[in-house]
């Protein structure tokens, strides 16, 4: 089955029962490891499971804050919590899908179609009065396969080509100038990246923008035609720019999974203020 990347609340509602489904919630808060298990605790969406973006979704060392596990071991991992071949999966969270496009991402960068985001989230669920529960779902393990390898760049290829592709900073404003950072070593931006923050991707309802405006918000940026690599603090919402690029129908970018994390410790030179700047 092939669909998404988005689905809607009224799309899940009439399919929560269907055998095939599983549902990911993958709440996650910075500086707050134990909140999102326990926000789960507290209410999903029913027959939703717990998938971590700490200790499912990223490996125990690697570049950068949450490195990204190599495919074949997240794949036996989620595949362990149900998540398999014939799996049709909905990911979401609280925060427009900032976290869930992670899991998006790296199950369609192992060749899983059947596998979108809610859009609006459990903001929009829980806003229209759709029920919740606080059992715990559950699923028997089941295979998934790694069919295809997931596109990405590292910090050494990234910087010998620096200024030859199109590189997108999906953080916030103020950390790619360099005027906040709250949680890495040095402020700033990777030389030549241009800002597109993922949070302009969403309406006031956490939604997405629409495919129409989503490209033109990335045509404006210069992204057409032109390979694009998108990093964000971490790797994670650098996801959601994908993703938002996706619905617009544009070429599928690369992700460098250890971003700003990960080029900031290296010793690597950096940018501040609105200009990309140059390698």
């Amino acid at each position: 089955m092939t669909f998404g990347p988005l689905v809607t609340t009224t799309w899940l509602a009439a399919h929560l029962d269907d055998p095939q489904m599983r549902l990911a919630d993958c709440r996650w808060y910075l500086g707050e490891p134990d909140r999102g298990s326990a926000e789960y605790r507290r209410g999903h969406i029913p027959g939703a499971v717990y998938v971590s973006l700490d200790d499912d979704l990223s490996a125990p060392t690697g570049p950068g804050r949450h490195p990204l596990p190599q495919p074949e071991d997240y794949a036996a991992r989620l595949g362990s919590m149900g998540f398999g071949d014939d799996a049709v999966i909905v990911a979401y969270d609280d925060r427009g899908g900032a976290i869930a496009s992670r899991l998006w991402w790296m199950l369609r960068s192992i060749g899983h179609r059947a596998v979108a985001v809610l859009d609006g989230g459990l903001t929009a669920w829980l806003a229209e009065g759709r029920p919740t529960s606080t059992l715990a779902g559950t699923h028997a393990a089941e295979p998934l396969t790694v069919r295809a390898r997931p596109r990405t760049i590292d910090a050494a290829t990234l910087e010998e080509n620096l200024g030859s592709m199109l590189l997108i900073d999906a953080r916030d404003a103020d950390r790619y100038r360099g005027e906040h950072e709250p949680v890495d070593p040095v402020a700033g931006h990777i030389p030549s990246a241009i800002n597109v923050p993922m949070t302009g991707n969403l309406r006031d309802d956490a939604r997405f923008l629409d495919a129409g405006a989503l490209h033109a918000r990335y045509a404006d940026a210069g992204v057409t035609g032109r390979e694009s690599v998108v990093y964000c603090g971490s790797g994670v919402t650098a996801c959601h720019d994908i993703l938002a690029m996706e619905i617009a129908g544009l070429p599928t970018a690369t992700l460098y999974p250890g971003s700003w994390s990960d080029w900031s410790s290296s010793g690597r030179r950096v940018m501040t203020g609105e200009a990309p700047g140059t390698r």
